[in-house]
């Protein structure tokens, strides 16, 4: 039986997954491993939003904001567990996408970009400043998820580290699926169809806003996932999770891998949430040189790093 490209995607990120431990000196690594698993949920969302529908957000730390101020509110004030919360945010988030997102998808290009850049900057000083609620800048604690208890009743013998890094292994894979499922499907090709001209879907009957909306609001729920997540997985939470430059840090993981495929983002996730680690031999210099390194790629792989390097692969054989 032959497998579908989609098929061979999950069983590369399967492997991969699987096979990065490996080459982990130190239980400090699977933590690195599960922020970059984390990042890499988000930026599939991204994905269909940027790579899909063509579409730009510079707010989408907005929604993480609010799923991880979710996960850490809701078990407090209503006494339930914390994947509650994470439900939570994520329907909230859903549901805001929803409202603010017909306003502001009528929008295009840089005034977008502009309307959600302020979306994301309105989320950030609710949080900052709301301090009886949130904490304020200061942030506040986040009840833990129970994995280490999971892992212990079932003999794994795993530390939190190690836990953290195969549970987000198994959503990352879930949520890459979800995403490549809707490529192939009639709504990710209604989708594909707005990236190249919407004027040309519209024409061929799509339903440009209805479409827009769909990706705007799945790519929250993901950010908002995203955020849940690393606030469980942190133990706290603090403002700048819904900050500008966590926006921009994604959009940049997108990008630089890749925006037109699920793998190429996650891959973007994993080299820009590793390579401060390793730069910081560099000292002083290590914010320069990652400037440097991120300006050489968008030069010579305007693609991205994944289509790019695929593409070299593909020459060599």
């Amino acid at each position: 039986m032959r497998l579908s490209g989609k098929a061979w995607a999950l069983i590369a990120l399967a492997v991969i997954i699987a096979l990065a431990p490996l080459a982990f000196p130190s239980s400090f690594y699977y933590r690195v491993g599960a922020l970059i698993l984390i990042n890499g949920l988000a930026v599939t969302g991204l994905v269909i939003l940027f790579g899909y529908a063509g579409q730009i957000s510079l707010g989408h730390a907005g929604f993480a904001g609010i799923g991880g101020y979710a996960a850490a509110l809701i078990p407090i004030h209503l006494g339930v567990h914390p994947v509650f919360g994470l439900i939570a945010g994520a329907i909230l988030s859903a549901g805001l996408a929803f409202l603010i997102g017909r306003p502001v998808l009528r929008l295009k290009g840089y005034y977008l970009a502009v309307a959600t850049l302020g979306f994301g900057i309105l989320v950030y000083l609710v949080l900052n400043n709301e301090a009886q609620l949130t904490g304020g800048p200061d942030g506040m604690s986040v009840e833990r998820l129970g994995l280490r208890a999971l892992s212990d009743a079932l003999g794994l013998g795993l530390n939190t580290s190690q836990v953290w890094y195969w549970f987000m292994g198994v959503v990352l894979l879930i949520g890459a699926y979800l995403a490549l499922n809707l490529f192939t499907s009639p709504t990710g090709r209604a989708l594909r169809s707005l990236h190249d001209s919407e004027v040309a879907a519209g024409t061929l009957g799509v339903d440009v806003a209805r479409y827009k909306l769909t990706a705007f609001v799945i790519s929250a729920v993901y950010a908002s996932l995203a955020g849940s997540l690393q606030a469980l997985l942190n133990g706290f939470v603090t403002p700048d999770v819904a900050g500008f430059l966590h926006s921009i840090q994604w959009v940049t993981m997108t990008v630089l891998g890749g925006a037109g495929t699920v793998l190429g983002a996650i891959f973007g996730a994993a080299v820009l949430t590793a390579l401060p680690q390793a730069l910081t031999v560099f000292k002083e210099y290590e914010h320069m040189m990652l400037g440097l390194i991120m300006m050489v790629v968008m030069v010579f792989m305007p693609a991205g790093l994944f289509p790019s390097l695929a593409k070299l692969f593909r020459r060599v054989r």
